[in-house]
Order: structure tokens, then C-alpha cells, then sequence
């Protein structure tokens, strides 16, 4: 009878002192829960801390507002710290209350790792949660909205320009001379490849932009009537030609430094704490300026059948006394990235003339 009493009081003293260990590691959790809870939240708040004295010292936002998130980050945190640690004190109260009856489980495990201390036993439950996910995603969030703010804060962004249409001549700046041009209107045609860059002129979010570039451009003109360019000393005539010519086109070759004022109607955008970028190219756009540039060569591309049949192709390599330097006004409306697009130049085409090219036609901007 008293090894049987002995026995059982050493079993009682067992549990009792497992139960005891088991108390204290549970305690121990809670306490390491609530350190990290507390680390976490204050090195969140000291992260926004530093982002906003960065933009305080770009200029980006004002004293007034870089105090006003700071208290905004500091308030939200501190909730944040008394929510999440109001959820381990009440964890406690039942461990405390279950320790009273006796009814205490935990792993049995005697050393804590990492996900010991984010489970948590009362009875024949089981719970799991994570400290610092949460904050660990919104930190992950605040940090790509401002990767995504400094590509889209630019003031200067870059376009890929292509422009093709209708290529003519006017003379004497009459519109009506069009109908009495000896050139093909829809045969004669232009194309422009090149790059601008557009830059707004405020530091803030605005819709004025400086659009500036280079560009190289093909001008096209074809003759009607079997006729070709003849270069007679300093005057450049047109004849016709003694075969039946299937191609005349004249064509020069130049390099162009447009500049325009573009006023971009795009919708900005706004965040929440009142940061506002400017969104391009996604409204209807309006662009007035002009450009100036040089003639990199002309060439005229004669075809024709001779009187034994045999197709003929000449390439014939001049200036034709056309003027070297070149400048003029443009001008381009349109939606988006398309536009209609219309080019003048205003100095004369050839030398001693008051011929001057026009040209219209499609403009593609794309960022």
C-alpha cells in the first residue's frame, strides 16, 4: 500500500511539474509574440519614416504634409501594436484560466522555434497565426507604389515617332496652287522615322509639355505629264521627257530637329495622401512648333521602256538647287498615340523660287 501511495504521489509530482514547464514555455511564446509584434510595427513605421523625409527633400511634398503622415504612420501603427497585443493578453487569460483547471496542452517539444511561437494551444485546440505577414506585405506595397511614383513622376519621358502621308508643293503660300501642281498629290509621299523627348515645364503634374527630337525624313515628289526635273545652271526647270517614262520621282533626303508645345489632355492621377503624376498619351493631344534641319541628299529616279523594249533605269545623283538648309511650322491633333499630322516649310524648295513643301498625313507617338 505504500509503494502504490508512493508511486502516485511521485506521478502527481510529475504532472504537476510537467504542467509547470508546460505553463512557463507557453508564457514564454506569448512574451516572444509580443516583442516581435512590437520590433515589427516600429520598424515599419521607421521605414515610412525615412521614405518621407526623402520626399520632403526632393521637394515632393510640403513640411506641412510630411508631419501629417508622419503622425498618420505613427497613429496607425500604435493601433496597430494595441490590437495585435490585446490578442496575445487574451491568449494569456486563457492560459492562465486553463492552467487554474488544469486542462493545459501544449507541443512537446522543449525548445521554441520559429513556428511554435506562431501556434498556440488551449484544451484540444490549436490556433496558428502570423505576426508580421501583414506588415511585411504593406511595407512590401508602400515600396513598389514608390518604384512605380519614380518611373512615373518623370518630367521627361521619350517617344518613338513615325509619320507617313501625302507629300506637295505650294507656291507663293497659295493652298489653291495645289489643284495646279504639276506633282501626283496621293503618289507623292512622305515618311518620318525618329525620337522625341517630351518634358512638362512644372516640377508638379501638369498637361503642357516641350516636345523636342530628331527625325529623318524621305520627301517624295512624282511629276504628271511624263515630265522630269532638268537642271539648267542655277534655275532647276521642268520638261518633258522624249520617252514614256512609267517613274519620275524626285526625292530628298533630310534630317530635322522638330520642337513643339504639346498640350497633353490626359486625366492624372491622384493617391490618397495626395500625390498626383501626370499620365501622357492617353487623352486627346494638341502640338503647335516647327523644326529646323538640313537635306542630306536628292536624287531623281527616272523609268522608262526604250524604242527596243528594254526597261531602262536611271538614278541620277544632284542637288537640283534645292536649298540646303530647312525650316518650317508643324502642327499634329489626335487621340492617344495617333494623330493628324500636317508639316510646311517655309523657306523655298529651290533656290530662287517661292515653291515650298507641304505635307499631311498620319503621326504615330508611341512612349
Amino acid at each position: 500500500m505504500k509503494k502504490i501511495l508512493l508511486i502516485l504521489v511521485l506521478f502527481v509530482a510529475t504532472i504537476a511539474t510537467a504542467q509547470e514547464k508546460t505553463f512557463e514555455k507557453e508564457v514564454r511564446k506569448i512574451s516572444k509574440r509580443i516583442e516581435m509584434i512590437t520590433k515589427n510595427q516600429k520598424d515599419s513605421l521607421k521605414m515610412k519614416v525615412i521614405e518621407i523625409d526623402k520626399r520632403l527633400e526632393k521637394g515632393e511634398i510640403s513640411k506641412a504634409t510630411a508631419e501629417s503622415l508622419k503622425k498618420d504612420a505613427a497613429t496607425y501603427h500604435a493601433n496597430q501594436i494595441e490590437i495585435k497585443v490585446s490578442e496575445q493578453e487574451r491568449l494569456l487569460q486563457l492560459l492562465v484560466q486553463d492552467k487554474t483547471n488544469g486542462k493545459i496542452v501544449s507541443a512537446t517539444d522543449d525548445d521554441l522555434t520559429g513556428d511554435e511561437i506562431n501556434t498556440f494551444t488551449v484544451g484540444n485546440k490549436t490556433f496558428r497565426f502570423t505576426v508580421n505577414d501583414d506588415d511585411n506585405k504593406k511595407d512590401y506595397d508602400v515600396k513598389r507604389k514608390e518604384r512605380r511614383r519614380k518611373r512615373q513622376k518623370r518630367k521627361t519621358t521619350s517617344q518613338f515617332v513615325f509619320a507617313m502621308g501625302a507629300n506637295n508643293v505650294l507656291t507663293d503660300n497659295d493652298f489653291g496652287s495645289l489643284n495646279d501642281s504639276e506633282y501626283q498629290f496621293w503618289r507623292s509621299r512622305f515618311y518620318e522615322l525618329g525620337f522625341t523627348w517630351k518634358t512638362r515645364f512644372t516640377k508638379e503634374a501638369s498637361q503642357l509639355y516641350f516636345k523636342y527630337g530628331v527625325s529623318f525624313l524621305w520627301n517624295n515628289l512624282r511629276l504628271e505629264n511624263n515630265q522630269y526635273h532638268v537642271k539648267n545652271g542655277d534655275m532647276t526647270e521642268i520638261q518633258t521627257f522624249p520617252e514614256n517614262l512609267t517613274e519620275s520621282r524626285l526625292r530628298h533626303v533630310q534630317m530635322n530637329f522638330p520642337m513643339h508645345l504639346e498640350w497633353d489632355l490626359s486625366k492624372n492621377k491622384k493617391y490618397d495622401d495626395g500625390f498626383v503624376y501626370d499620365r501622357t498619351n492617353q487623352s486627346v493631344r494638341l502640338g503647335i512648333g516647327g523644326f529646323v534641319g538640313f537635306k542630306l541628299g536628292t536624287r531623281q529616279y527616272l523609268e522608262y521602256d526604250d524604242s527596243n523594249d528594254v526597261e531602262i533605269k536611271q538614278i541620277q545623283y544632284d542637288n537640283f538647287n534645292m536649298n540646303t538648309i530647312n525650316y518650317g511650322l508643324s502642327a499634329y491633333v489626335g487621340y492617344r498615340s495617333t494623330s493628324l499630322y500636317v508639316k510646311y516649310d517655309l523657306n523655298p524648295l529651290f533656290k530662287d523660287t517661292e515653291i515650298r513643301n507641304i505635307s499631311m498625313g498620319i503621326r504615330l507617338d508611341l512612349n
